[in-house]
């Protein structure tokens, strides 16, 4: 078995791993599609988990022959967004342990999501957590989004670090993939939403962000 490496930095995803964004997803596309006369399957979700807005909406368009373009329902969404996340948003647990944690032993910490740059820094903003992330990537700053490695490759090399010593932390299939296929120490943390993904390729599957795994991959004191 191969040794692991010295961790360097830690990136994390946003939606559905730092916070309980995923299931306001849900909402809002149930939501759109209702409007429509039309059903968010289990499916649709799994596939579009984790993937950039407008390559979601567009699959969304695209399979269930819907009449509106990905910017129509975008700014449907984030109207949506808008309205449930001042009193829905929350933490998931964890989250401000391993943050402070990380924080005391001076390791590098950045986000890289598949959100859009103005949802991300709204929900940062309302958490409070801005100042303490070096930087946040989003769907917009690359090319090619999840489960593509460009948002993660890119994370790495702001952070001037190899990608094998990143630590990556995803919830979902498709970021997942994004980190092992950078080459990045990936760390798989489902929640109800993708308990039932296909983690195949990362170095660990942990129920969340307090698991004591994540602190000795680190290198980082346990906490009691």
């Amino acid at each position: 078995m191969p040794e692991q490496p010295v961790l360097r930095a830690v990136v994390f995803d946003l939606d559905g791993l730092m916070f309980n964004t995923e299931e306001l997803y849900d909402e809002v596309g149930e939501i759109l599609l209702q409007r429509r006369g039309r059903h968010f399957s289990q499916q649709l979700k799994r596939e579009t988990r984790g993937r950039p807005d407008r390559v979601s909406l567009q699959m969304m368009i695209d399979q269930l022959s819907l009449s509106e373009t990905v910017e129509q329902l975008l700014a449907e969404s984030d109207q949506l967004l808008a309205r449930l996340l001042p009193a829905r948003l929350h933490p998931l647990p964890g989250l401000d342990n391993l943050l402070a944690a990380l924080e005391t032993a001076a390791i590098p910490k950045a986000i890289a999501t598949s959100s859009g740059r103005s949802y991300t820094a709204r929900v940062l903003a309302q958490a409070g957590l801005q100042p303490r992330f070096l930087f946040a990537l989003t769907g917009e700053d690359v090319l090619q989004g999840k489960p593509a490695p460009e948002v993660y490759l890119a994370a790495a090399r702001r952070l001037g670090v190899p990608p094998a010593e990143v630590m990556v932390l995803e919830d979902s299939e498709n970021g997942c993939r994004a980190g092992v296929a950078a080459g990045a120490y990936t760390v798989a943390v489902p929640g109800p939403h993708s308990r039932d993904h296909d983690f195949a390729g990362v170095a660990l599957v942990v129920p969340s962000l307090a698991d004591a795994s994540i602190y000795r991959a680190l290198g980082l004191p346990v906490p009691i």
